[in-house]
């Protein structure tokens, strides 16, 4: 297997769901690590505005790509993009994702539910299908793929069962690609993060349904140690692999949850 060391010089990155939160977080510390950094969404104009932060602040030019990871024809035509821009791929990120507002289980409607799978499950299906394609036949062959499975693809939060269900199933997608690429020299890891600051956070400063009843306000940290995080697991050489990590707010009610 290659060693590429311990920078990212002349390394080429795709991160889904880069242009907020976590994934604009990583896509940045990826750039300044000298990464080639590919960054996609649903949504243009926050794609623009977050290529152009990054590039200013790292003096690396990322590019934006509209994608939506649950469509297999857009994430084809992406991925087709990458390898005539940049001839390879050598890391992925599949940390493009959503939820839905907390709801009994009994009544959630059923496009919900299709709609969460299709964008934490399905996209990151096909995004590591895609790139399987790409990093066996490239030269130096293989890459590492890295799933964003939060630290509920272990323990739920009350009332958020499609959200959960993805997040579990994205744990046996990981170990799953982790065992198939083997053979291509692609290594797989899935990082866990438990409230990490970013908008979509915002709630847990308020307060948040605990499962006894009770609604209590939980700590987060900074989401750049999220983004350093990905960045170590991304540093190893392809020989070496963490599996699974967690990173998570110190004093927040999971280690003991309900």
């Amino acid at each position: 297997m290659t060693d590429w060391g311990s920078t990212g010089r002349g390394r080429v990155a795709l991160v889904t769901g880069g242009g907020t939160g976590i994934g604009l977080a990583i896509a940045r510390g990826l750039s300044a690590e000298g990464y080639a950094v590919i960054i996609t969404g649903r949504r243009a104009a926050v794609l623009e505005k977050a290529a152009a932060e990054i590039g200013a602040e790292t003096g690396h030019a990322v590019r934006a790509i509209v994608c939506d990871v649950g469509d297999p024809v857009q994430v084809k035509a992406t991925f087709t993009e990458v390898k005539q821009a940049f001839g390879r791929l050598d890391l992925l990120v599949n940390n493009a994702g959503s939820n839905v507002s907390p709801a009994l289980l009994e009544d959630i409607p059923f496009e919900e539910w299709t709609s969460i799978l299709a964008a934490n499950l399905t996209g990151a299906f096909l995004c590591t299908q895609q790139a399987f394609r790409l990093m066996k036949d490239q030269s130096p062959r293989g890459g590492r793929i890295i799933n964003n499975g939060s630290i509920s693809a272990t323990t739920p939060r009350p009332n958020s069962a499609p959200y959960t269900a993805t997040k579990h199933a994205i744990a046996g997608l990981t170990k799953s690609t982790s065992l198939d690429g083997r053979k291509y020299d692609i290594a797989c890891g899935q990082i866990d993060i438990g409230n990490a600051a970013t908008d979509m956070t915002a709630r847990m400063s308020t307060g948040v349904l605990q499962p006894n009843g009770e609604t209590v306000s939980e700590p987060t940290m900074s989401v750049k140690h999220v983004a350093d995080a990905v960045i170590y697991m991304a540093s190893l050489p392809l020989d070496a692999n963490v599996l699974n990590m967690t990173v998570m707010a110190t004093n927040m009610p999971f280690v003991g949850r309900g």
